[in-house]
């Protein structure tokens, strides 16, 4: 993994992005925060997930005023979404998010901007600028074939930042979003060689869980592994607590975070004698509420079982009616197929 690129940071609350600061979690709820006790019992849930940042879209002055409620019940940092309305911005930040994702160039005149700027500016709150594909200025789009191109995504982020940064303002992140995945890592690679700002990486309109993941994977995990990245989203259309999860596999499984037990399952084969799939499924469900970072392995047989999944804190490996439980490689005992995970599960319990 190559060296991560530095960046100035910013405080989102209580949450540092950028920096030598840990790649933060962010997702973004579904509720529109002028429904409070829904927005707060999500914010919660959330939040509980992993989410360590949240974003609230506000389309309207009740939900920008909805939000001093979901601010102050919210475990986490609350983001307010805006677009093209900058009394939006400054209501939100009357109610106490920590930080505004808008686009400078897009809410009207330099006076709406140098408005949000000087509502901002003594609070320390940053501003998200965010570029998608789908809303490129048409002159860049003219400039560029008439199609979205990472040069250009570049150059419209570069548009908004020299609007803030001619009032003096660096404290922003900014995110590069596309829904083709080797657009959005060019972009995200282009702009990282220009300016020194925290990047929110994302592939914006992934798509459904699967196939969502799988592209936000590819995309997000090949640039924190050129060490391009402060803060992620997995934009899902689901639940967004599957964003959280999958943000959290991705770092996970790039060593780059830890959080709660990895699982290492083998791919089922001619030579298993048990039920891999529903033995890997009842373990993945009994350690889900772990919050140890140990790694379990669920092996199809005994031969290559222990040997395969050596770096394995406990794991087991089936057999014919029967199986072993073992750790870091080593027999810990043979016990009936039925006993398996229940025998897994006290193995680990003496450990933590």
């Amino acid at each position: 993994m190559e060296q991560r690129r530095t960046s100035i940071p910013v405080m989102v609350g209580s949450v540092r992005i950028g920096g030598d600061a840990p790649i933060s979690v962010q997702t973004m709820s579904t509720v529109n925060p002028a429904e409070e006790a829904k927005a707060i019992a999500d914010a919660r849930r959330l939040a509980g997930y992993g989410a360590e940042l949240i974003r609230f879209a506000v389309p309207d002055m009740a939900a920008a005023k909805g939000l001093a409620a979901v601010v102050k019940a919210s475990p986490v940092p609350v983001i307010a979404d805006i677009h093209f309305d900058y009394r939006l911005a400054l209501q939100a930040v009357d109610s106490g998010v920590q930080g505004l994702r808008i686009n400078p160039g897009n809410i009207g005149a330099d006076d709406n901007v140098a408005a949000v700027v000087q509502k901002v500016r003594p609070k320390g709150i940053p501003i998200r600028i965010g570029i998608n594909t789908g809303s490129l200025p048409a002159d860049i789009l003219a400039a560029h074939e008439g199609h979205p191109t990472a040069d250009g995504m570049v150059e419209g982020a570069l548009r908004h930042i020299r609007i803030l940064e001619h009032m003096d303002y660096t404290n922003m992140v900014i995110s590069l979003k596309a829904s083709d995945v080797p657009l959005m890592i060019e972009a995200y690679q282009a702009l990282a060689a220009k300016v020194p700002y925290a990047l929110h990486l994302g592939v914006t309109e992934a798509g459904l869980v699967r196939e969502g993941s799988i592209k936000s994977a590819i995309g997000i995990g090949t640039l924190l592994y050129e060490g391009i990245g402060d803060t992620i989203r997995v934009s899902l259309t689901g639940d967004p607590a599957e964003e959280v999860k999958a943000g959290q596999t991705i770092l996970s499984s790039l060593g780059l975070r830890e959080f709660g037990p990895t699982l290492i399952s083998c791919p089922t084969c001619g030579r298993t004698q048990v039920d891999l799939i529903g033995l890997a499924q009842q373990v993945e469900q009994a350690i889900a509420d772990l919050s140890v970072p140990i790694k379990v392995a669920v092996m199809g047989c005994v031969v290559n079982g222990p040997g395969e999944a050596r770096e394995a804190d406990f794991g087991i490996a089936g057999g014919k009616g029967k199986g072993i439980v073992f750790s870091h490689g080593e027999v810990l005992r043979t016990v009936p197929e039925d006993q398996l995970v229940t025998s897994l599960l006290e193995e680990i319990h003496k450990s933590i």
